[in-house]
This record gives structure tokens, C-alpha cells and sequence, in this order.
């Protein structure tokens, strides 16, 4: 079984957020790092060089793969924030509608810039993922 390569680091939050290049992204990336401070409970962790998660949980597919990945967590990619606002139920998919502009994968959602999505949704989002993952993954 290969190594998991996306796992928690030492590596300063702080330091990656302000290497951030655009002087925009790089505050959003603040205000979405105080978002999932409060909103999940957990301390900011860098996992791989450029995720920034809070919380944890471990996971174990039929096939035996198995690992641990952030309850949430995002990143400050050139084209977009990236939100890794995990899958979970219908609630997530009633949620996305009324979010704003922004894109959205299985497990990502994407967003340009901060001021285009409603922040009180994208909390909701992340509480109900979150406490999704919680309970599909118990420690």
C-alpha cells in the first residue's frame, strides 16, 4: 500500500498564508482561516504544503486504502480558493444553491473571491459537513 504524500505538517500556517502572492486571495485566505477556526473548533494545520485542515478523521475503504484527511479544510490555489467542504447527505447539495458564485466538485467547492459567496451559508456548509464527517467517521 503507497504512503499517503497528504498528511499533517509542521509547517507555519502563518508563513504559507502570507507567501500568497495576491494581495486579495491572501486576505480572503485569512477570513476563511478565522471562519473554520471558529466555525469547526479546531487549530489550523497545514497538511501537505499547501492545505490548511482543522480536525481529523480516519478513513478505511473496502478495497483496505486507508488514511486520515481533514474534517475541512482549503487552499489558496492560483485559480480559485479551494474549499475541501467534504460530501455529506442532501443538506450540502440544498446549501449549494444558495451559497453564491462558485463551482463545486464531489468534494471541493471553488470560489474566486470571498465577496461573491454568502459567508452565514458557507458556515452552515461547513458545520453540516463537518458534523457529517463526525458521524459517518467516528473516533
Amino acid at each position: 500500500m503507497p504512503e499517503q504524500k497528504t498528511k499533517p505538517t509542521d509547517v507555519s500556517v502563518k508563513a504559507f498564508l502570507d507567501a500568497v502572492p495576491d494581495e486579495r486571495k491572501r486576505r480572503d485566505a485569512y477570513a476563511i482561516l478565522e471562519l473554520m477556526e471558529k466555525t469547526t473548533g479546531y487549530p489550523p494545520v497545514m497538511w501537505g504544503p499547501s492545505i490548511v485542515g482543522f480536525g481529523s478523521y480516519h478513513y478505511k475503504y473496502d478495497s483496505g486504502h486507508e488514511g486520515d484527511a481533514p474534517l475541512a479544510g482549503f487552499s489558496p490555489r492560483k485559480d480559485a480558493l479551494t474549499l475541501y467542504v467534504m460530501p455529506g447527505g442532501d443538506e450540502r447539495e440544498k446549501l449549494l444553491p444558495k451559497l453564491g458564485k462558485h463551482k463545486a466538485s464531489k468534494a471541493c467547492i471553488y470560489i474566486k473571491k470571498l465577496e461573491d459567496v454568502d459567508v452565514s451559508v458557507l458556515k452552515e456548509l461547513i458545520v453540516y459537513c463537518v458534523n457529517f464527517m463526525k458521524a459517518k467517521y467516528p473516533d
